[in-house]
């Protein structure tokens, strides 16, 4: 499988290549990035310890050197600048995810080729890039809150001392400020995680709070995320590789499962080699489906101003 990262060059599209090359399961990395330069460095870099881990085709490219990708990972985008409001960060993002699409489209794709959308607002350049492109939605899948579920997992596991592995709980919604725990399902080795000791409200409300501000956490203190996304990117890469068939928290545009249409949100879903397989409605508590219900309202509201006219 031939995996094009756009943005490799960045810190997320960088450690998500390293991830990959790392796990050694797909064929073929290319790297793309609007500075060849890096592209060229970070490929370069990656090849140099290929005979140390996996025997994979490691090299930057362009994109007509990407229109035969099995996966498009996209993962280039903005920063907001000092004062700049959300919307005004999210109208740059769209325009540059807008010019990506384009050169995609320009250099040509496969049929059955899969776009997996990274970069932020990951929820509405999902949507974009199934409008632009015409694939069939099942062929466009966002991150969602992926990485929200694994700090999620992550945090609950080092605040109960339990091995993260087997803490299984999700992060649904949009993956920004509306997202919400599914506490109603949370597990660990299969045991209900509410009948621990030491799950109260308060608990719940405090690892949850601290996975919302867990990036800005992470921002101020090293500059930016980088390693957990980029292992949750590669986890879901392979999941598509090898048609695993998991149950994952990723964003797609929405046929009617909990009411959802026209907005593309994380809600449980099945992936597989074609991408999603299949939107899973599971009953949730009251509270989470109200949850749900206002992300995707929150959502609709922003697409509407930003969508193709």
């Amino acid at each position: 499988m031939k995996v094009t990262i756009i943005g490799g060059g960045g810190r997320v599209g960088s450690n998500a290549a390293y991830a990959l090359q790392c796990f050694g399961i797909v064929a073929e990395i290319q790297i793309l990035d609007a500075n060849p330069d890096v592209a060229e460095g970070e490929a370069l870099d990656l090849m140099h310890g290929a005979s140390a881990c996996a025997d994979q085709r490691i090299y930057a490219g362009d994109y007509a050197r990407a229109a035969d990708s099995d996966i498009f990972v996209i993962t280039a985008g903005l920063r907001r600048k000092p004062d700049e409001s959300r919307l005004d960060l999210i109208n740059r993002n769209v325009a540059l995810f807008d010019g990506i699409l384009s050169s995609i489209k320009a250099a040509g794709f496969r049929k059955d080729a899969l776009i997996f959308v990274v970069s932020n607002p990951v929820d509405i350049l999902t949507q974009l890039a199934v409008v632009r492109l015409g694939l069939p939605w099942k062929q466009v899948l966002g991150l969602g809150t992926m990485l929200d579920t694994a700090r999620f997992r992550s945090l609950i596991a080092s605040s109960l001392n339990l091995a993260p592995t087997q803490v299984k709980a999700l992060i649904l919604g949009e993956h920004g400020d509306t997202m919400f725990p599914v506490w109603s399902s949370a597990t660990a080795a299969g045991l209900p995680l509410d009948k621990f000791p030491g799950v109260t409200p308060t608990f719940q409300t405090q690892v949850f709070e601290r996975t919302k501000t867990s990036g800005a956490e992470v921002i101020r203190r090293k500059g930016g995320a980088g390693w957990a996304v980029g292992m949750t990117i590669a986890e879901t890469v392979h999941c598509i590789a090898l048609d695993k068939k998991q149950l994952l928290p990723v964003s797609s545009l929405q046929q009617g499962k909990y009411g959802l249409r026209d907005v593309c949100i994380s809600v449980p879903t099945i992936v597989g080699r074609g991408g999603v397989v299949e939107q899973v409605e599971i009953p949730l508590w009251p509270k989470e489906q109200q949850a749900l219900q206002a992300s995707a309202r929150a959502l609709g509201e922003i697409w509407q101003k930003v969508r193709p006219k």
